[in-house]
């Protein structure tokens, strides 16, 4: 028996979710390119959810979280939330190469 699919975020979902990610420092705003860039077109609800969470973030505390000087903790420390972060990592160590 095959798992459900992952719920995919629609269209005006995700153009509320590209808004909702405009950050005020450049560094975390081409990380969030990047992933959109890489993700965008596939993302689901749990992905969005991850997402939103960072975007709650100071962008001080976001880019700590994206240039792995910290990890999560307390009630960002879920799932969604790692893999997200996971991702916009992996997009940068990409962009670099």
């Amino acid at each position: 028996m095959n798992a459900p699919s992952p719920e995919l975020l629609d269209e005006r979902a995700l153009s509320r979710l590209r808004w909702r990610c405009r950050r005020g420092l450049l560094e975390n705003d081409l990380f969030v390119e990047r992933y959109f860039r890489s993700r965008g077109d596939v993302l689901t609800v749990r992905e969005a959810e991850g997402l939103q969470a960072l975007m709650d973030l100071a962008d001080n505390d976001l880019l700590d979280l994206l240039l792995a000087r910290r990890e999560p903790d307390g009630l960002l420390d879920r799932p969604e939330v790692r893999e997200v972060l996971a991702a916009m990592r992996q997009t940068r160590a990409v962009a670099m190469n």
